[in-house]
């Protein structure tokens, strides 16, 4: 298996710019993922339930690990359909969090 080296891919969720490495053939895969992001962040920030980004980041995430977890207890034989070998979710997750630690702004948390 051949390592492919990383490009740089820009993407926006909740309206900040993030540059992340990833290979070429992950490409569409991180920014669909980005998008997705972006929506589930915005229909919680939307209810107004949750202040400040880092909270809603973490009720994101919850969120989409249920589900992903509701997914695959329902459908563990067709897991390999939903998520492609070739997408490591993990790896890929693991790139997203050093991103977004290199790319912290300072700033406080008021809530």
């Amino acid at each position: 298996m051949s390592q492919e080296p990383s490009i740089p891919v820009d993407i926006s969720i909740l309206d900040k710019e993030y540059r992340v490495a990833c290979p070429p053939s992950e490409r569409e895969a991180l920014e669909r993922s980005a998008r997705f992001l972006d929506g589930k962040m915005r229909e919680i920030r939307h209810t107004g339930k949750v202040i400040g980004n880092d909270r809603v980041a973490v009720m994101a995430a919850l969120n989409i690990t249920y589900e992903l977890l509701q997914l695959r207890a329902t459908h563990a034989p067709a897991t390999h359909e939903v998520l492609p070998a070739s997408l490591d979710v993990q790896a890929l997750g693991q790139r997203i969090r050093e991103t977004l630690e290199r790319c912290k702004p300072a700033e406080t948390d008021l809530t």
